[in-house]
């Protein structure tokens, strides 16, 4: 008998924070004589700034300096110091370092004044004056000049051509071949980015109060830009507002904000406005090319798959783009390739299951035309070429249950009844389409630390230093915790988001539960084994000739597992050894020569109907079934939340998000929440998700593979299928606007 919380639906245990307004964020820590930073954003997108005039912001009464390129301090000199734990090849942007404009927005001044408000209209009064350039903003115009990029870590080239895939396609019985486009997406989380740093009394140490998917990945940008000892640099993040990548790296608020303590010998908060949340990271745009060749009965005999992305001009932003073309489906002639074409625009930056999104809603539109031509169900020709085997690497997956969310989704969704005829299902003016896709993401670990330390009246404290963005990290954690050590889930605190706990890797990737989890199960199987080195210690000990193999952990309490009337308390435990506190601190690695004899993936079916008004062409999604093949499933409350909230942002993908340059300024203008569209309440109707059973023991101790991302992939493919089925119009640029229908 165990205290069992793993894969339980516990409800969040910081729900009750964020519920009565206890949780506090990046901007909300307020501190004595804080001041306040504003940002003033350039007006071009490329050239140089001639001259800026702040001497009527200065002469306001109250505000204190006006940071511009001309009087900004010095900091560190080379590139090497401002690159963060995700950086990509190049050299990163730095804030107000020289006249030269790389993009529109960027920032050129900072204000900071006694009040907000007076910082806010002190940058009114900044006067910027420019030299233009010729900008280029626009994928399409460059694409000429694509190059292939080194890759940054995390990231792969897409692998060695196998086979022969274009004499292949040029003699397959049936030809697919189209071209596939997505906008620039932007984050848009709930909360805007700030940076509250607080000067110490001292004049020594500073306390940061970042918005980051890591406090050490802040920290230790802070620390080499800036030159601080790292005894005097602490950054705080408990609460995150929603992230979905756009918070793995540091922002420019963050350097601003330090800058400007420093040089003030004051506490300064600099807080972005929501049309100033359009001035960094961006989902790329991308072109992509499919050609899929099949026999006559849909076996594939070819796919070759070509991307151009876009990225900044200082430096190169990669992603798996095109990878999963030779993974997901068995193939013997693949040829895969990825470019970049510089523009001038920020670096984009990951966004919710970065690269998979892309390519694989552009693989799995071509599959679906392919079944057209082969004249075959979409889901049969999936399990035609169903992949056994990773072909890309020439390894087995540690678990694949695809095969069985492709049952379970269709079975559930009711796929059996689909008329396979585009056009040929209706209700009343609306026109009925079935739409489905698979979805693929990686399942990885990363090395993370965790610190335990339990007290004799049963209480524990876990912590580590990575973060929660909404996923559930506060939870799961202390489940875990709770379950290996026998305590009730309330008292067990788990603690994150700073920098001076244990260091964790940055949450992102779908890695913290498999990483972070991990380290907290390895930390509290430390605790359990000087428990049980105390309880052979105990006069009379009904424990006393037990291993710790025939023991477990219940109810605040060691039992023996043939015989739990044999018992010891915590309490007595460690009261009779004189212990006040048992505190252990581990660094947990993955087992790398194990784990990479394997390709180690969670996976997903997608299936979707969407209702097209015939005449004004109009759509909704009006139901969605994502199953899921994810590993162990620690809570399915939190697990479901985050495959509800990803299949959401993949209907907001097909069907409403874009920003929308303006290529004659160079400019986002729909850079507000008004303008950039995302669902709302209204266009959400039912999603049922679906967990597939599925063990690993290969990915990490826990078995679980993550999901942050999976969700996503793959529901834009899924709607545009949809789309097609109910229309007979293949739309292949997203979003699927309803002016592109009629």
């Amino acid at each position: 008998m165990t205290t069992s919380y793993i894969g339980q639906p516990t409800s969040r245990v910081d729900g009750h924070a964020k519920v009565i307004g206890k949780a506090k964020y990046a901007a909300e820590f307020n501190v004595p004589n804080l001041t306040y930073g504003y940002v003033v954003s350039s007006q071009i997108a490329k050239g140089r700034i001639t001259k800026i005039d702040a001497s009527d912001a200065l002469n306001l009464e109250g505000v204190l300096q006006v940071f511009t390129h001309e009087n900004a301090p010095n900091t560190a000199w080379f590139d090497s110091s401002y690159k963060d734990e995700t950086a990509p090849h190049g050299s990163p942007f730095r804030p107000l370092h020289e006249d030269k404009i790389l993009y529109s927005g960027q920032p050129v001044a900072l204000v900071v004044a006694e009040t907000f408000e007076l910082a806010r209209y002190g940058a009114t009064l900044v006067r910027v004056e420019y030299e233009r350039e010729i900008h280029v903003t626009d994928l399409d115009a460059k694409r000429e000049q694509a190059y292939k990029p080194t890759m940054r870590p995390g990231s792969e080239p897409p692998p060695k051509p196998r086979g022969y895939a274009e004499k292949a396609f040029a003699n397959a019985a049936i030809q697919h071949e189209a071209e596939y486009a997505s906008p620039v997406e932007h984050h848009n989380p709930m909360e805007s980015f700030a940076s509250t740093v607080v000067w110490e009394d001292d004049g020594k140490k500073i306390t940061i109060y970042d918005k980051t998917q890591g406090a050490p990945n802040s920290y230790q940008y802070v620390c080499n830009v800036f030159g601080f000892s790292k005894n005097n640099v602490r950054v705080i993040s408990p609460y995150v507002g929603g992230a979905f990548g756009s918070g793995l790296r540091p922002q420019y608020q963050l350097f601003l904000a330090v800058m400007a303590a420093r040089e003030l010998k004051r506490s300064v908060r600099v807080s972005l406005t929501r049309q100033q949340m359009f001035t960094f990271g961006h989902r790329p745009s991308t072109v992509q090319k499919l050609a899929l060749g099949a026999a006559p009965n849909g076996t594939l005999e070819a796919v070759i798959h070509e991307a151009i992305a876009e990225t900044s001009q200082f430096e190169d932003f990669t992603e798996n783009v095109v990878n999963w073309s030779g993974l997901l489906y068995q193939c013997d002639n693949v040829k895969l390739d990825y470019k970049l074409t510089k523009l001038d625009l920020y670096t984009p930056i990951d966004m919710r299951a970065p690269g998979a999104v892309l390519g694989v809603y552009a693989l799995e539109c071509a599959m679906d035309e392919l079944a057209y031509k082969v004249g075959i169900d979409p889901l049969e020709l999936r399990l035609k070429n169903y992949a056994e085997r990773d072909q890309n690497e020439n390894k087995p997956f540690s678990s694949k249950e695809l095969r069985e969310c492709y049952r379970q989704g269709a079975e559930k969704f009711g796929w059996v009844k689909r008329n396979p005829e585009p056009r040929s299902m209706r209700e009343g003016d609306n026109l009925i389409g079935w739409g489905m896709a698979t979805g693929i993401w990686d399942a990885q670990q990363q090395k993370a630390s965790a610190k335990a330390v339990l007290f004799p009246d049963g209480k524990l404290i876990v912590s580590s230093a990575t973060a929660d963005i909404g996923t559930g990290t506060y939870t799961i954690m202390t489940q875990i915790a709770a379950e290996t050590l026998g305590l009730p889930i309330d008292d067990v605190t788990f603690k994150l988001g700073d920098s001076s706990l244990p260091e964790a890797p940055i949450e992102g990737g779908s890695w913290t539960a498999s990483s972070v989890g991990s380290a907290v199960k390895v930390v509290c199987d430390e605790v359990r084994k000087k428990l049980f080195k105390l309880t052979q210690k105990m006069d009379n000990s009904p424990l006393a000739n037990a291993s710790i193999e025939d023991l477990c952990f219940a109810d605040k309490q060691i039992k023996l597992n043939h015989d739990p009337t044999q018992a010891v308390s915590i309490t007595e435990v460690m009261r009779h050894g004189e212990v006040n506190s048992i505190e252990e601190e581990t660094t947990n690695q993955p087992n790398s020569s194990k784990q990479n004899q394997y390709t180690r993936n969670c996976h997903s079916a997608v299936f979707c109907e969407v209702k097209v008004d015939e005449e004004l062409g109009t759509i909704r999604v009006t139901r969605v079934v994502s199953a899921i093949a994810g590993g162990r499933i620690l809570n399915p409350k939190t697990a479901r939340s985050q495959i509800l909230g990803a299949v959401v942002w993949g209907i907001g993908m097909a069907l409403e998000e874009e920003s929308v340059i303006d290529q004659k300024f160079g400019r986002f203008m729909n850079h507000n929440l008004a303008e950039y569209h995302v669902p709302v309440n209204a266009d959400i109707h039912d999603i049922d998700v679906i967990f597939v059973p599925e063990n690993d023991s290969i990915v990490n101790p826990l078995g679980a593979k993550g999901l942050g991302e999976i969700g996503i992939v793959g529901v834009a493919a899924a709607i545009a299928n949809a789309v097609f089925h109910a229309t007979g119009k293949r739309i292949r640029n997203l979003p699927i606007m309803l002016d592109k229908l009629l």
